[in-house]
């Protein structure tokens, strides 16, 4: 049965949340994936266009046809899918000309808000399994998040533009478009190539895009049918680790900082910026809200755990 207009216009809105996010340095699509309740649908989806991909550049040369591959893209929801990629394209063509000017020019306020976006968001991968947490994977978590901390603490650095570098750092940017709580414009401006990069776009550099891009394509390929694996077989201690890396990532949100990323205290306009905190965690803890509400669950029912291993992504299940 063909889905409504209003359900396509809705996951078009879902995907251009996360690409504004993108254009932002610091915030992760992967986590306002999670808060809009798509993410393992879209984990679940490029899993199965990466793997009908793999199939048909093997099968094709054996003169094998494309079967197994089309078999495979059946199993995607495009009805989900779709929508959210061009959704995401468009915002984040349109975030990078209107929103990443404000975050440079009020970087303390802009940072406020999405601070508090993904402090409350902390909640989605806590409580995501449905599985109590036990007191090693508070342990687990505490190191993850460790880790994000210091690794969001680098200053930036500088590296060559060598298309192998450039590959590299792209098929690195590229995992974290799917990765809550780690940011692909973060990890650029760590590495010392957002610059370069943003200047590619603009200067239409085809070398550089190109070798930007077949790393993306290579680390994306191999990034999602891992996360997809370790999220059919070990969910519970994935979205552990989830929760770590975005607890960690809260550092590169902190509105006071130096240009060298160490940690100030709060000093000017301090009750605005913590009423912007507020404000990005009221709008996280609505959209909570609604979406429990649209699915007939309240915000603290649990998931009955599945037998054997931990919950697993079916292919065609998941919020829409």
């Amino acid at each position: 049965m063909a889905k409504p207009s209003g359900h396509h216009v809705f996951n078009a809105f879902r995907g251009a949340l996360i690409g504004t996010a993108e254009a932002v340095p610091g915030v992760s699509g992967g986590t306002v994936a999670l808060i809009t309740g798509v993410y393992e649908k879209l984990i679940g989806g490029a899993g199965h266009v990466t793997s009908a991909l793999r199939m048909a550049a093997s099968d094709l040369p054996r003169g094998r046809g494309t079967a197994r591959a089309k078999a495979e893209l059946r199993n995607v929801d495009w009805s989900v899918l779709v929508p959210l990629l061009v959704g995401m394209a468009a915002a984040l063509v349109l975030a990078a000309k209107l929103i990443a000017p404000v975050v440079e020019e009020h970087p303390q306020f802009a940072y406020a808000a999405f601070f508090g976006l993904v402090l409350a968001s902390l909640w989605v991968p806590y409580s995501g399994s449905g599985h109590r947490w036990s007191a090693g994977n508070y342990v687990v978590c505490l190191v993850v998040a460790a880790g994000a901390f210091t690794l969001t603490g680098l200053p930036p650095g500088e590296m060559p533009t060598n298309p192998v570098v450039v590959a590299l750092a792209g098929s690195v940017a590229i995992c974290a478009l799917v990765l809550p709580g780690v940011s692909g414009s973060f990890l650029l401006l760590t590495m010392g190539l957002y610059e370069p990069t943003i200047d590619a776009v603009n200067e239409r550099d085809l070398g550089y895009l190109a070798a930007f891009g077949l790393g993306c394509v290579v680390g994306l390929a191999l990034f999602v049918k891992l996360l997809k694996w370790l999220l059919e077989n070990y969910h519970h201690m994935t979205l552990v680790v989830m929760t770590g890396l975005m607890a960690g990532s809260l550092r590169a949100l902190w509105p006071w900082q130096d240009d060298d990323r160490g940690l100030l205290a709060p000093s000017g306009s301090v009750p605005l910026t913590f009423g912007l905190i507020a404000l990005g965690a009221a709008v996280v803890i609505a959209v909570l809200v609604v979406e429990h509400r649209a699915h007939g669950r309240k915000p603290e029912e649990p998931v009955a755990p599945k037998r054997g291993r931990h919950a697993r992504v079916a292919s065609g299940s998941g919020r829409d």
